[in-house]
């Protein structure tokens, strides 16, 4: 192969641009995302709908029921799950993997608008893509009273929307926060039942006229040469809205205070947040798609030290963080980094084990870093984080890249030792372990390239080890038939052999031939290996599951209440 004679002709070149590969590698490295679990892409569209103090029999007649029905025959829908709850509506809509996900969220819109009137006081549908339980938490924070401080907590939720939330939404990778402390404060009319009927106000009318109160445009009005746009005000804040007239009696205008207390207040709570027995408002973090779990909640952590000893201290609240996944994050990588150097180490150890030769088993292993940095680079490329799915990938491909390195030095070795000239030993050496390399990476590649073709969940999730292991081999074999033969025709030394069947291992290598010098031998031995492997897996077949349970230090509890 020219390939192979151009190496040995330009070393240069070639150490070159292992040293382009290393770099750019490493700078690959950190940029790569670090993440727990690749991206899940889960072709769903989620609508929320709100409706203030309704009963769950009211939403699921006046909310969901009417947005099912229009939403029944979408295409490309497989699931279509409701909810119904106090005060809100929730609908999650799952499609055929494939599914255009544009058109579908325009269709959906297009259907969202033939539906009949909503409740008056009920919210607009909210459409998002993905699913509520899409599992983009990046972390939680809870901000509590310092002692001394004045409660209760709940009153700082403003406090905590104009300050806290947009110094949090600005770090990089923060798609948005959350702040769970129940509702916000509400206008509510107590009316005075024995009054309204002293004047003659029906409850009927006090609502009517109380959700009428807004702004009307009464047109365009023309004086002159001049145009004005007509408004009537209508829209009350809560300190004027007793002085709204409800209806005149003997010509006296009878007013919302007359017969009602107006108060701003916070409505019955529903909602309790406790951070070590202390009542708290808590912070859900949420990461956006695709970013640096470890470098956005390195960077949140920051900006909440700083907030912490800043403005919170300064109204006498305190924030600490309760949900930390950058410590899960370190722990499964770190523990998969320490087995793919023990791997790496381990097969190095193997090699030389078997060739006794330190120089070949260096050159060996300068092919592993080689492999692992250029497969970096094409994982930024692709748009890929490292995990601990594509991490497991590198553990795996780091016995597999060496494969190519031992064949070809080892064929050098053997040629060098017959009294070939160096250049002459690596160019034919190389040359000789081609169509064998070639096809032993192939079908590497053809066993674990088509898992790229699945679009289900579970070709999303193994893509990553597929995609890792199927580049590093691919790499390997240019490794093989470049860097090799150009480094090994003046690094390796031929030996001199004590026996003609190598260094090391002639009494094995007599056995072998003494057990297998006949045809009812051969056939034995090939019978036995392959019969005896597939009776060890079956007695010793594990329990299949979708994936391993994740050993965390932590306890989640859920409690399920009866009705009412």
């Amino acid at each position: 192969m020219k390939l192979i004679e151009s190496s040995l002709r330009n070393p240069v070149a070639v150490g070159v641009t292992v040293l382009l590969v290393c770099l750019f590698g490493l700078l690959s490295l950190g940029k790569l995302p670090l993440q727990l679990f690749p991206d899940i892409e889960r072709p769903q569209i989620s609508i929320n709908t709100f409706w203030r103090s309704a009963s769950p029999e009211e939403v699921e007649s006046e909310l969901l029921e009417p947005q099912e029905r229009v939403l029944q025959g979408l295409p490309g829908l497989e699931e279509l799950d409701g909810n119904a709850g106090t005060g809100n509506s929730n609908i999650n809509l799952t499609f055929a993997i494939g599914t255009d996900m544009k058109n579908a969220l325009v269709e959906v819109l297009g259907r969202l608008n033939r539906l009949p009137p909503l409740p008056r006081d009920a919210d607009r549908p909210v459409v998002q893509m993905g699913a509520d339980d899409s599992n983009q938490s990046l972390t939680w924070f809870f901000v509590q009273l310092l002692p001394g401080t004045e409660g209760p907590v709940s009153k700082y939720r403003e406090y905590i929307e104009a300050t806290i939330r947009p110094r949090l939404e600005a770090v990089p990778g923060v798609a948005g926060v959350n702040i769970n402390a129940g509702p916000p404060d509400e206008v509510r009319i107590t009316v005075d039942l024995a009054k309204a009927a002293a004047m003659g106000v029906s409850i009927t009318d006090i609502a009517a006229r109380a959700a009428s109160a807004t702004d009307v445009s009464g047109g365009q009005v023309e004086v002159g040469r001049r145009q004005f746009t007509l408004r009537f005000t209508g829209r009350y804040t809560p300190d004027q809205l007793g002085e709204m007239v409800l209806s005149w009696r003997d010509g006296k205008p009878i007013k919302l205070g007359d017969v009602a207390t107006i108060e701003v207040r916070p409505p019955e709570q529903q909602f309790f947040a406790y951070q070590n027995g202390n009542p708290a408002i808590g912070l859900q973090i949420l990461r956006q798609s695709g970013a640096n779990v470890l470098g956005t909640l390195n960077e949140v952590k920051a900006v909440v030290a700083e907030l912490r000893d800043g403005p919170l201290k300064a109204q006498g609240l305190g924030i600490e963080q309760s949900f930390d996944s950058g410590l899960f994050i370190n722990r499964a990588v770190g523990l998969l980094t320490e087995n793919l150097i023990v791997g790496a180490l381990l097969a190095l150890i193997c090699v030389w084990w078997f060739m006794r030769d330190g120089r070949a088993t260096l050159l060996i292993a300068t092919s592993i870093p080689i492999c692992l940095l250029a497969t970096f680079i094409v994982l930024q490329l692709t748009g890929r984080s490292l995990n601990v799915i594509s991490l497991a990938g590198l553990a795996f491909a780091v016995g597999m890249v060496v494969e190519g390195a031992i064949v070809v030095s080892g064929n050098i070795i053997r040629l060098k030792e017959t009294g070939q000239t160096p250049f002459e030993a690596a160019l034919a050496g190389a040359r000789q372990v081609v169509p064998a390399l070639f096809a032993s990476t192939v079908t590497t590649i053809a066993v674990f390239l088509p898992v790229l073709f699945l679009q289900d969940v579970e070709g999303q999730i193994f893509a990553d080890l597929a995609l890792t292991i199927s580049i590093a081999v691919a790499i390997s074999i240019v490794v093989a038939l470049t860097v090799l033969p150009a480094a090994a025709g003046g690094w390796l030394k031929a030996k001199k052999l004590s026996s003609g069947y190598g260094d090391g291992w002639p009494g094995l290598t007599e056995w072998i031939i003494r057990w297998t010098d006949s045809r009812p031998k051969q056939l034995g031995w090939v019978a036995a290996l392959l019969v005896a492997p597939l009776i060890l897996c079956w007695v010793f077949l594990p329990r299949l599951d979708y994936l391993p349970p994740v050993k965390r230090a932590a306890i989640d509890a859920f409690f399920n209440f009866p009705p009412a």
